[in-house]
């Protein structure tokens, strides 16, 4: 793990600064964005197109070299576009691509490269225009899509489901399964003895959250000094 050198009061400037990016640059171009937000590098994060909606205790993270973006394609006003509810994890480099509806409902995490789309964008014999045909994805509670899976058109994903790496979903899947492949298929069913905790059950108490965050971070960069910041930015040395 690289180490932080920062003070721990340099990296409460750099959370307000990217709050300030959040609440003027980000947050207009949604239709709403729940409270509670915990978006990371939100200047790494594009949004065209909606209405794209998001609820509270969002996790959204951006990267320099995975971009997340979430777009709306259609010349209509009367669809749903994108809905993604509350305590939601959404990884670098996912991509979400809706012309009609994609719904991600409460505590789904979604992978780095995850892709999700609702058309196929081209129609398979004249390809110079979209599909008239319109359909939708669903993602039902608790949901969590693996690195770099697609999931494609008309898919609804049931409760607590689990996709795994690099899969292709091409028709629906049933709750409480793993499935995995291209196309992906059911490979293992979740035990129902099993308690499942969802990112609502560890994250619902914000208060709390945000008084251990903050006293683990004061601990973790506890003796980092502004000289000592600038020096490793101007001579950075390899971690031992």
């Amino acid at each position: 793990m690289i180490k932080d050198h920062r003070p721990y009061y340099i990296k409460k400037v750099w959370y307000r600064l990217q709050d300030f990016y959040v609440r003027h640059y980000l947050s207009p171009q949604l239709r709403s964005l729940g409270p509670h937000s915990f978006i990371v590098k939100p200047w790494y994060i594009e949004v065209f197109g909606g209405p794209v909606r998001i609820g509270s205790h969002i996790t959204l993270l951006g990267c320099s070299d995975k971009k997340t973006r979430l777009t709306v394609w259609s010349d209509r006003s009367d669809i749903d576009g994108i809905t993604i509810g509350d305590h939601v994890l959404i990884s670098p480099g996912v991509r979400i691509s809706a012309a009609n509806s994609i719904s991600i409902a409460d505590s789904c995490m979604l992978a780095s490269h995850a892709y999700i789309t609702d058309s196929d964008w081209h129609g398979i014999y004249d390809r110079s225009l979209p599909p008239k045909a319109v359909s939708r994805v669903v993602l039902e509670e608790n949901v969590w899509i693996g690195d770099s899976a697609i999931v494609c058109k008309g898919v609804t994903i049931g409760k607590n489901s689990i996709i795994g790496a690099g899969a292709v979903v091409t028709s629906d899947i049933p709750a409480n399964v793993v499935a995995a492949g291209n196309p992906a298929r059911v490979i293992k069913k979740l035990d129902p003895d099993k308690k499942i905790i969802t990112r609502r059950d560890r994250y619902a108490d914000t208060a709390k959250m945000t008084q251990m965050l903050n006293a683990s971070e004061q601990e973790f960069l506890n003796g980092n000094t502004l000289g000592g910041w600038i020096r490793s930015c101007l001579f950075p040395k390899k971690e031992s």
